[in-house]
């Protein structure tokens, strides 16, 4: 390949050659195809190999996100953002080229499986690959009822419609890696999967699942809602509903123009999540065979794939989410989540939350229900199989305080991908700790790169065990924790989880 001066930008893939670019002093391949677009009769059908091309074909340019609402560049699509249902491409970024193979991230963007993509400013790898001198790799998948509703009830023996296609674009996109990434410097026995918020609920749900096995080598999961996967049973029921709400009804599901799909299904998104709170319509479905059994349920019993794991959550998830209206914590929905899962749990819940009745209480309750309590089941349960490493992300400056968010979901994305200058940290520290800020990015991209380089994190970072429970607290000055709130962990250990 040469030498970092002389790099030659064509790659050969199996199904032909791409051409990428020069960009800020990294190799970039952009819109690379890992599968055949999902289109026509492929809807809702699993991903297929992308069909073989003549030439070389330019790897330039990003191509189009899935088919979601219109929110911002960061986190999804902005208002000019294209975007298309032949949206399975994916982005590859180098340093160099180097002598001897290297190690690769691959990321799954976030965004609840409704919003995001792999070339959205909250999830670009750039400075990652610059900082650690690793091949980057981010992909698209399927979002929305194209790839995470239970539908097959619609589908025929001539036309047959499949579950969890989101799931399988992201085994498509794994294998891809597989077979192809040597061609671009990177090693395909090395492999860290690393997800934010649905990209880590997709991580766990991976690491649960023997489809993925010899995929990837270790994994990364930040903030995951795994305790929010629900069965068929659940989800065919809201498709039922979903389809009645479509033009045309079931008939027309296939035709069905791709934005009437997205706004019906977020319409039921929020009438189920009025009924039923802190469900989310969009996920995982178990009871394929692809997924068998609740991933946390696999995990907890210390049956998912034996490999290292680092898992952790923000201390203030549910902010972010009580200021955005999802997921919000109202004490109608407070009520209601307790009809649900039986009074019985309640008072020795809600005796942690200040009782439930303060904003800021139900904002905590939101943390630990989504996202603390079952990555802490998580951590014990494979720690039983492989060496787990868990944190928590305490950071706050006075500006994230002052509105209220804290340590808010998402917001360690800019630290561990080596960001300085990253967007949500420029915003986090506009009063102050703009340096504290640039010592966190380096301690937690550090970090995760030495996991990606050795499968274990640094010596400061004791891994978690039973007996210890140690969790690594990212602050603006970092300290360790041992079995973290344990009072609210007890506390939480009998919350039935939803199916």
């Amino acid at each position: 390949m040469g030498d970092a001066g002389s790099v030659d930008l064509v790659a050969r893939t199996r199904a032909g050659r791409v051409r990428g670019g020069r960009e800020r002093g990294l190799t970039v391949w952009r819109g690379v195809p890992f599968a055949a677009p999902p289109v026509g009769r492929d809807r809702f059908r699993a991903p297929k190999p992308p069909e073989p091309w003549p030439g070389v074909r330019d790897a330039t340019r990003d191509g189009p996100l899935p088919p979601q609402p219109r929110t911002t560049t960061l986190m999804g699509a902005g208002l000019r953002t294209p975007m298309s249902e032949d949206c399975l491409t994916l982005t590859v970024v180098r340093r160099s080229a180097g002598d001897r193979p290297k190690p690769v991230v691959v990321f799954i963007y976030g965004g609840a499986f409704g919003i995001g993509g792999a070339t959205s400013g909250a999830y670009q790898g750039e400075s990652l690959a610059a900082a650690g001198d690793v091949v980057f790799v981010g992909f698209n998948y399927r979002l929305s009822a194209l790839g995470w509703i239970d539908l097959s009830a619609y589908g025929t023996d001539d036309d047959p419609i499949e579950t969890n296609v989101g799931l399988r674009d992201q085994l498509a996109a794994l294998e891809w890696v597989r077979d192809n990434i040597a061609a671009f410097g990177g090693d395909p026995d090395d492999v860290t999967l690393v997800g934010e918020s649905a990209g880590a609920t997709s991580v766990l749900t991976l690491l649960s699942m023997q489809a993925a096995k010899g995929l990837f080598a270790r994994a990364i999961a930040e903030s995951p809602a795994i305790g929010a996967v629900h069965g068929r049973t659940r989800s065919a029921g809201w498709a039922a509903e979903l389809v009645e709400d479509l033009p045309g009804g079931a008939d027309a599901l296939r035709d069905v123009d791709t934005e009437a799909l997205v706004a019906a299904t977020n319409r039921l998104d929020v009438a189920v999540s009025d009924r039923l709170p802190a469900a989310r319509v969009l996920g995982p479905v178990v009871g394929d065979e692809l997924v068998p059994d609740y991933p946390l349920d696999v995990l907890r019993r210390g049956e998912g794939l034996p490999l290292p794991l680092v898992i952790g959550t923000n201390a203030d998830e549910g902010s972010l989410f009580q200021k955005m209206r999802i997921l919000k914590a109202t004490p109608v929905r407070m009520d209601r989540l307790f009809d649900f899962t039986g009074l019985e749990t309640r008072e020795p819940l809600l005796a942690h939350y200040e009782g439930g009745t303060s904003a800021r209480a139900m904002e905590r309750f939101v943390t630990d229900l989504m996202f603390w309590a079952p990555a802490v089941e998580v951590a014990a349960g494979h720690a039983v199989v492989a060496p787990v490493w868990m944190y928590r992300f305490d950071f706050s400056p006075p500006a994230m305080r002052a509105v209220g968010l804290g340590a808010a979901h998402s917001f360690e994305l800019d630290h561990v991908l080596a960001r300085r200058g990253g967007p949500t940290r420029r915003l986090a520290t506009l009063l102050g700790w703009d340096r504290e800020a640039r010592a966190l990015t380096g301690r937690m991209s550090g970090a995760w790169l030495r996991f990606v380089r050795t499968g274990a994190a640094p010596e400061w970072w004791p891994p978690f065990d039973d007996a210890t429970r140690h969790t690594w607290i990212f602050d603006r000055e970092d300290h360790l924790e041992s079995d973290a709130r344990a009072q609210v962990r007890a506390a939480w250990s009998t919350w039935p989880q939803y199916g």
